[in-house]
């Protein structure tokens, strides 16, 4: 059977994308919390309770990809390759962000600095920004205890999860604050690079191998 969602499906994604970037290009023009959800509703041409059945909050509107973000960090360590520990293949995946692997468009700070700008201006996008830190890092202990196959009351699990999202927590508002203030992206790139594999080494040399993937073999 195909993979691909039935017409439906598509329907609801193609219906819950249209109310998130009107909403998105609302906020962005007038800020965040000078837009309520009844204008994205007229905006959107839907009622509220339609806007609702998708989005259960005004900041899911605007963090649409929320749950894609927060489980991120849990991904790249379930599907980490063989041979690999957790930390190798986060680091892995943080150079693959910060090189722009596979994206399709380019890495620039151009096309974050509105969104970055709405976020810094609102203080319930920022509180919202913070929690979902916090549930990557519940996500991720969470997943270390499952793929390590530890007792679920070891701690070890939520101490790597803890250092880990706190690295993410420096490098996205090192990121925020360079994109805000317009440096270029090669200065972004490589503040971010140093930041990161400094971050990266001090992790290995404290968690080494821990949750490495074994071999088939």
């Amino acid at each position: 059977m195909s993979g691909r969602p039935g017409l439906r499906e598509r329907k609801k994604q193609q219906t819950r994308l249209a109310i998130s970037q009107v909403a998105t290009r609302m906020f962005i023009e007038r800020g965040f919390d000078h837009v309520t959800v009844a204008e994205v509703a007229q905006a959107a041409q839907v009622s509220v309770n339609t806007v609702f059945n998708y989005f259960a909050t005004k900041e899911e509107l605007f963090f649409d990809r929320a749950e894609e973000v927060e489980d991120a960090p849990s991904r790249i360590v379930r599907e980490r390759r063989e041979g690999e520990s957790a930390i190798d293949a986060l680091h892995r995946g943080f150079l693959d962000v910060v090189n722009g692997k596979n994206r399709k468009e380019p890495w620039l700070a151009a096309r974050l600095r509105p969104f970055l700008a709405t976020v810094d201006a609102s203080p319930a996008l920022r509180t919202r920004g913070g929690l979902m830190l916090a549930k990557s890092e519940h996500r991720l202990a969470q997943t270390l205890i499952e793929e390590s196959g530890a007792p679920a009351d070891d701690p070890t699990a939520r101490v790597v999860a803890a250092m880990v999202i706190g690295l993410e927590r420096v490098l996205v508002e090192e990121l925020q604050t360079r994109v805000l203030r317009g440096d270029s992206d090669p200065q972004i790139r490589a503040a971010l690079s140093q930041i990161g594999e400094r971050g990266f080494a001090l992790l290995r040399s404290g968690i080494g191998s821990y949750c490495t993937r074994a071999s088939s073999a």
